[in-house]
């Protein structure tokens, strides 16, 4: 019987209703800025960024959380007795910062959150130093302090042996021209730059494939490395890249960090506009693997999963082959994916090569 996230317990239906009757309230509070200087740029809200405008430039704030993968590294410590938090601290800052960047800020400040059901869990030195030693490392990359955080233990919310990992992130936008506006038009190239694997998404699904292998997270790949440890690999970080086509003068017409949603997130841009899909590799083996184990059919693993596709760059045709560059020289494999069409007041996802579309009405963000 085939697998799906809705299965898990995971419905972006209710998920999205919630974060849209949030967006209505917030609104409600745009009155408390006028005392502060600050005002809030048409078309934020939904977007993966919040901006506040200042005179001189744009001030970015995220608060983003890691979701259920630390529960695989808990089973891999039980079972290896290996620690995999130092890439679990990778992670906790990539979602955080991949999601800051989309709208051309770079990170200045990170801060951790880290809720535990019992301070029992600080005990375990190993695990403790190598969360520790993996933010501060992602930070690093990001080009950001870690300024912060909070750890609370919160018995009877939390489950005494797990904790809940998130955090949240400022940065600013200066000059103001580098800014990420979602100026995309009919013709644009889309430039895929590759994930690491399954990075932060899809990891409840993927914990329930484990539960219907025999071997569970130690079940091996073709590569001999076993599952769980394969889901652990740590998240890509593409600040730099956003960083350094900015310095490159090289104008970003939007950036999506393909994360919850799958593929369905390439079209998070508010305008009506098919997202024609042209170029789709074989994903990596840790997605083959899901397919055939959950088993997934291509629409549920496309719409779930990055399916080896972290970030993606909307850029004029005649800058796509310098993206593709830049992507290269920041450590990240691009390739040339698609193209933006216009298509009057049509929205969606097309996948050509695998038959798949995805049509407005499958990503409610907003």
């Amino acid at each position: 019987m085939s697998l799906s996230y809705e299965q898990t317990g995971v419905d972006y239906g209710v998920l999205d209703a919630f974060k849209r009757h949030c967006q209505s309230a917030a609104r409600q509070t745009l009155g408390t800025l006028a005392a502060h200087g600050l005002s809030e740029p048409a078309g934020v809200r939904g977007e993966s960024a919040y901006l506040l405008e200042t005179e001189q430039e744009y001030l970015a704030h995220v608060e983003e959380g890691l979701g259920t993968k630390n529960l695989v590294a808990d089973a891999m410590l039980k079972l290896t007795g290996r620690s995999y938090y130092r890439a679990i601290g990778i992670d906790t800052v990539a979602t955080i910062v991949n999601d800051l960047v989309t709208c051309g800020a770079l990170p200045i400040s990170v801060a951790m959150h880290a809720a535990v059901g019992d301070v029992g869990w600080f005990s375990h030195a190993q695990r403790s130093q190598d969360l520790a030693a993996g933010f501060a490392q992602a930070c690093i990359d990001a080009g950001a302090v870690w300024g912060g955080g909070e750890t609370p233990a919160l018995q009877g919310i939390v489950q005494p042996e797990a904790i809940v990992l998130a955090g949240s992130a400022i940065g600013r936008i200066r000059p103001k021209s580098h800014r990420i506006t979602g100026n995309v038009r009919s013709g644009d190239a889309i430039v895929f730059l590759a994930s690491s694997g399954v990075q932060t998404n899809g990891l409840t699904l993927c914990r329930a494939v484990a539960d219907r292998l025999p071997q569970g997270y130690l079940t091996p790949l073709d590569d001999g490395r076993s599952y769980g440890q394969t889901l652990l690999d740590p998240s890509a970080i593409y600040v730099r890249f956003v960083a350094e086509c900015q310095r490159q003068n090289l104008p970003l017409g939007y950036v999506s960090h393909v994360t919850g949603h799958g593929w369905r997130k390439l079209m998070r841009l508010d305008e009506p506009l098919v997202y024609r899909i042209v170029e789709v590799p074989p994903p990596p083996p840790i997605f083959r693997f899901l397919m055939q184990h959950g088993p997934l059919d291509h629409r549920e693993a496309y719409a779930t999963f990055n399916m080896g596709v972290g970030f993606a760059a909307y850029v004029a045709p005649e800058n796509a082959r310098r993206c593709m560059q830049i992507a290269q020289q920041c450590g990240h494999r691009a390739w040339l994916a698609g193209s933006v069409i216009k298509e009057g007041s049509r929205k969606a996802v097309e996948i050509l090569p695998l038959g798949l579309t995805y049509e407005a009405d499958t990503l409610q963000v907003r």
